[in-house]
């Protein structure tokens, strides 16, 4: 487990920016189209980064994982539901490490990312539907939307134990708050934690391909796509 450390904001400080040994990539899969998906999204961390990049994946379908040849490591999950990434996030084999759901494609080589976690210890883009009355809905506590939801897609964070503490918390929030989304409680316990948030920009989790109709390269390059189309694709594809 990485040592707690206080943040250094000097632009100089940029030991650990990515050091293949300690940092990596997770997935937390279920069912035959999410586990089929996660495969093509590390497939594509793989194009992009290349083979110093490590990639985990918690799955209900080990032998598939295992068959297609891009994981470096895969475990069993155990008593499986649709958000079960909120029971293995504390669990990460990696120092630092970099989230991803399984609609996900890197399209640009994001190990610049890992060194974020030099300053922070956890880092989210804002949740794109924000505004919708589903995610304003509250769990314990009433708060502004300015501090809105961040999206669960991405997260990258550190393996400390402040950080496995709170996504322990987060853990037990879901499952006491019975609400079916994992955003709700995560925003509430964000709002009431120390830890060092950073928001992400969207190019890091770019959620509708109408953002990329309109930005021009001078403005942002997509990183990673996060979209409903790649499992809704996906899965006509296996019914076809």
């Amino acid at each position: 487990m990485e040592q707690q450390t206080a943040p250094d904001p000097s632009p100089d400080h940029t030991s650990e920016i990515f050091n293949p040994e300690n940092c990596g990539i997770v997935y937390v899969a279920t069912n035959e189209v999410y586990t089929k998906a996660a495969i093509l999204s590390a497939k594509s961390a793989k194009e992009q980064i290349g083979s110093p990049i490590k990639i985990h994946i918690w799955t209900d379908l080990p032998d598939l994982c295992k068959s297609a040849g891009v994981f470096d490591s895969v475990e069993q999950i155990l008593n499986p539901h649709r958000r079960s990434k909120v029971d293995y996030l504390s669990q990460t084999p990696f120092n630092r490490t970099l989230f991803l759901d399984a609609d996900t494609r890197v399209v640009s080589d994001v190990r610049e990312m890992f060194g974020l976690l030099e300053r922070f210890d956890i880092a989210m883009a804002h949740a794109h539907q924000r505004a919708s009355e589903k995610s304003k809905r509250k769990w314990r506590k009433q708060f502004s939307y300015v501090f809105p939801q961040l999206n669960s897609g991405v997260i990258l964070y550190r393996k400390t134990e402040k950080v496995v503490k709170f996504l322990e918390e987060w853990k037990a929030a879901f499952h006491e708050a019975q609400l079916g989304k994992d955003q709700l409680s995560l925003r509430e316990l964000l709002w009431q934690s120390d830890l060092q948030i950073y928001v992400l920009p969207p190019e890091y989790n770019i959620r509708y391909s109408k953002y990329l109709e309109f930005w021009e390269e001078k403005e942002a390059n997509p990183k990673i796509l996060h979209m409903r189309k790649f499992i809704d694709d996906l899965r006509n594809e296996l019914q076809a």
